[in-house]
């Protein structure tokens, strides 16, 4: 059999063998990613209750965490109200076990520009030029005091970006202005930065510093923190809590 589809393919003409091949290799790799997408769902929960935030808004006040709703003595607050859908480190897509979330995704409950983020925590809030929906605060780590944190809030905008969210007291070029826990700092959004729509959230980050101080870059797992002892309640994908997430 081998040898009969040996000799049918070298009588092909050469585009027809090289169409046969591409061919070939884009079925192995779309099954490739296929095969990775389906595993990397059974190592996380978060897509199931999505998927029924956005089903079936009558269970979201069941599905909801609260940002008074302090953990015992956890430094930090949620900087928003609303389901905690993918955690640190989540496979759920749009991610994968070899591309994990980095931070909290807060998805509220309400229209676009009407669920307000707060500071999670005291600090100095910088807002670089070209940022249309997010911010960075600067912190002194209450967990370990001298070590330079900081915490990224973003998709604060419209989907088309036509408009942003942060609030006027934070206009593009701000940096290192003080603002205290709970400082309004805008509002959630639906803007991704590409064409790949999203749902109304404000994503949450805890990012560590270069040796200048300066913050890495947020969109490598290794450069954040999990903010499960910041907050007091177990936030890691590898867990998988139930939602809402009880503290700790």
């Amino acid at each position: 059999m081998l040898r009969r589809i040996v000799k049918r393919f070298r009588r092909l003409r050469r585009w027809q063998q090289g169409a046969l091949v591409v061919a070939g290799m884009a079925g192995i790799l779309g099954g490739g990613i296929a095969a990775l997408m389906l595993y990397s769902e059974t190592q996380s929960n978060s897509n199931g209750y999505i998927r029924r935030w956005f089903n079936d808004p009558r269970a979201r006040a069941d599905l909801m965490n609260w940002r008074d709703d302090v953990c015992h003595a956890a430094p930090f607050q949620l900087p928003s109200d609303g389901l905690i859908g993918l955690l640190w480190s989540d496979t759920s897509g749009p991610y994968n076990v070899l591309r994990r979330h980095t931070g909290l995704d807060i998805f509220g409950d309400g229209a676009p520009g009407e669920v307000p983020v707060y500071a999670a925590y005291d600090g100095y809030l910088t807002r670089q030029a070209d940022w249309l929906s997010s911010v960075i605060i600067r912190h002194d780590d209450p967990l370990h005091p001298g070590r330079t944190i900081w915490t990224y809030y973003t998709h604060m905008a419209a989907r088309d970006g036509d408009e942003s969210y942060v609030v006027p007291e934070f206009p593009p070029g701000t940096s290192e202005v003080w603002v205290e826990q709970g400082t309004l700092l805008g509002y959630q959004g639906e803007y991704s930065g590409s064409v790949i729509p999203v749902g109304l959230h404000v994503h949450f980050s805890i990012v560590t510093s270069e040796p200048d101080g300066s913050y890495k870059n947020e969109a490598s797992l290794d450069n954040t923190l999990d903010p499960s002892p910041y907050l007091g309640m177990t936030l890691h994908n590898n867990a998988r809590p139930p939602r809402p997430i009880p503290c700790s």
